[in-house]
This record gives structure tokens, sequence and C-alpha cells, in this order.
């Protein structure tokens, strides 16, 4: 705009690729019903109704996640070219590169639900990095130790927060909120979480 102004877009630090193995891991942990073949064979199917859906000209709106839909654009590739060059020699009209230009799916666009955002939002605590890569922080308690806190926390006051959690382990809001996640799906943790999004809180569970 030549006014002079240094304009700043913020952009997330990747740190590591989560592969398909890993991620069917991660789920497999957070219930015991859901074993891994069991996800698997969802997540198969759901990329199969997409295949189906979004080719015959429908979107998919997944409640909590959000809208999938198709991208087209002009195949560009090499043999696309050619064929456009073949038919331009069987064909003596204006304009032929754009009669016979081959339409392709470029990608997926994905609308995140609203919900999903805002719940996001909720659980995690963003921080500029500077100029230097920050690696993620660490609690320096071991397991057991942010256990014995938590259980603390709930002894004193009833019930814990995923605030109360992080003050008290170091953790930022989004690694207690995972750390949490993993210490409700052990049974032997004695911790159980109650509510949902941001009414959510811990409390020990009745069998401990």
């Amino acid at each position: 705009m030549t006014e002079g102004r240094t304009i700043v877009y913020p952009k997330m630090q990747i740190y590591s690729l989560f592969d398909y193995d890993m991620v069917i891991q991660h789920m497999s942990k957070f219930s015991p019903l859901l074993n891994e073949g069991l996800i698997r064979l969802v997540f198969c199917a759901l990329r199969d109704e997409m295949m189906t859906d979004l080719t015959t000209g429908h979107s998919i709106k997944i409640d909590g996640l959000g809208v999938f839909s198709l991208s087209l654009g002009f195949d560009t590739s090499k043999a696309s070219e050619e064929k456009i060059a073949q038919q331009q020699e069987w064909d003596d009209d204006a304009n032929p590169k754009l009669k016979y230009r081959h339409v392709c799916i470029k990608g997926i666009n994905f609308r995140p639900d609203p919900e999903l955002l805002k719940e996001m939002n909720n659980v995690v605590e963003l921080e500029n990095a500077g100029t230097e890569i920050v690696p993620p922080s660490k609690s320096q308690y071991s397991r057991e130790e942010r256990l014995a806190k938590a259980k603390e926390i709930i002894d004193k006051q009833g019930f814990m927060t995923l605030s109360n959690y992080a003050a008290a382990t170091g953790l930022s809001m989004s690694g207690a909120s995972k750390d949490l996640r993993q210490l409700v799906a052990d049974g032997d943790s004695g911790i159980v979480a109650w509510g949902d999004r941001t009414h959510k809180i811990w409390v020990k569970s009745k069998s401990k």
C-alpha cells in the first residue's frame, strides 16, 4: 500500500509430522472401545464415502469437524497438452484449447466447523516463538509427579480445571489438555473428566 508499514502474518511452527500409523495409535489410547483395527476400518469407510460423494457433485458435512468439497481446475500435465495439440490439428475452430481443455480435480477444500475452532482456541495457548525455533514446553515433573499434583488439587478444591493443571505442571494449555486425555484414558490413574469444552473439569473416580 506504499504506506511504509510492515504487515505481519502469524504462522504455526510445525515441529513434526504425525503419520497415519501414529494418529491411529493416539486415537486408540483415548478409549478402550476403539482398537486400532476398528479405527482403520472407519477411516477406510470415510475415504471411500468421500470418493463416491465428492466426485458426484456433493459436499460432505461432519458435525464437529467441518465441510469437505472438491476444488476443480484445468489439467496442465504434458499428456493433456499433447491431447489438446492433437485435437487442434483436427479442428479449425478459433479457440480449440478452451474447447478441449480437460477439467480435473485439483484438491479438496475443507471448511472447519466454527465450534471446532472455538474449542481448539479454548484449549490452546499460542506463544510467539520469536526469530528462533522454540520446542514445545515440557514439564519438569514425571508422569507420577503430575498425577500426584492433579490429585492434590482435586483433594483441595473438589475438582480440577485445565488451567489448574497447566499451572501446577508447567505445561502449556494444549500440552496439559493432551496429558489429561492420556491420564483419563488410563483406567489406573483414578481421574475422570466431567462436562464438555470450556465447562470440562476433572475429578477422582468413585472406584478410587
